[in-house]
């Protein structure tokens, strides 16, 4: 796949067939469209094309922007798209100006001159440009003038998939992975790099691996315990993680401390990438570190058993 960082590296195709969107967490109702927009390129012989953008539109022109977390990286969603064999994505700095750009501007300025679009590909519901004023009916309308084809994925096609990017973060929000996972078609994952904490859980017998998250707009799913599996070093190993608060241990500040099974080594600095498989227990105070000891075994055994029906 051929990345462009921005529009100024790209000369038009000859004959582009073209999607566009934010594409967070590439989930499946994404993977619908692109799974079209690669076998409308190949019928074609064509090449395949994905406009997205960077940082998320809501980040720029919303008022909830701080509040906005997104389900996977730039990273992640571009090695996510290059999976699903698109040719070539368009990565657009997203700025308040170009929000101001009109649906008509949007077109020629950029699926024509710059991508030479020859059929362009959209879900049913897909808006663009200013105040989301375009849509299939207007291109439809006018593709003639413009010169290339729309073709609107069927509205029972995406229902039926009955996915939206919302509907996963709500459901991570109340730390339901199951069915974050089941709407994404993969497991939800956290990337990030081991840091150094207070080190207690080497005290109690569950050492942990602190993790801080390479990208702060991702999302943290709810605060409990889950079973997960652990990408490390060109392994995968299962664990069980606690996202929270620790108020056994009168903690200040949340963490993502992950207890990696039958494991030994000191990866301070190095990265993990975190696989969401199980909600085990929502975070809960305990009457001592007894206590505590006594239920962290019960959830190793719960997760050990949650991995191996994996």
């Amino acid at each position: 796949m051929i990345i462009y960082n921005g529009l100024n590296d790209i000369q038009p195709l000859v004959n582009a067939v073209v999607t566009s969107g934010t594409f967070d967490g590439v989930h499946l109702g994404h993977q619908t469209i692109l799974a079209r927009l690669t076998e409308v390129a190949q019928a074609s012989g064509g090449e395949s094309v994905l406009i997205t953008y960077w940082p998320h539109p809501r980040t720029v022109v919303s008022n909830d922007s701080q509040n906005l977390r997104l389900l996977t990286s730039l990273d992640e969603k571009i090695e996510l798209i290059d999976q699903a064999g698109v040719d070539h994505l368009v990565v657009i700095p997203f700025t308040r100006s170009f929000s101001e750009l009109t649906s008509e501007q949007y077109i020629r300025q950029i699926l024509i001159d710059k991508i030479g679009t020859k059929k362009l590909v959209i879900g049913y519901d897909h808006r663009f440009g200013r105040d989301r004023e375009g849509g299939f009916e207007y291109i439809r309308a006018h593709q003639s003038e413009y010169g290339f084809e729309v073709e609107e994925i069927p509205r029972q096609d995406v229902d039926a998939v009955g996915v939206s990017s919302s509907k996963i973060r709500a459901a991570l929000n109340e730390g339901n992975v199951r069915t974050a996972n089941r709407l994404l078609g993969r497991a939800y994952n956290l990337t990030g790099t081991i840091v150094k904490g207070r080190q207690l859980g080497r005290t109690i017998g569950f050492p942990t691996a602190n993790m801080q998250v390479d990208d702060p707009t991702k999302l943290i799913p709810a605060n409990g315990v889950y079973a997960v599996e652990v990408e490390y070093g060109g392994q995968t190993l299962g664990g069980m993680l606690n996202i929270g608060f620790r108020p056994t241990v009168a903690g200040t500040h949340q963490t993502i401390e992950t207890y990696i099974f039958d494991f030994d080594k000191d990866i301070y600095g190095e990265h993990m990438t975190l696989k969401f498989r199980e909600f085990l227990r929502p975070e809960q105070k305990f009457d001592g570190l007894p206590a505590l000891v006594a239920q962290l075994k019960r959830d190793e055994e719960t997760a050990r058993v949650v991995l191996d029906q994996k």
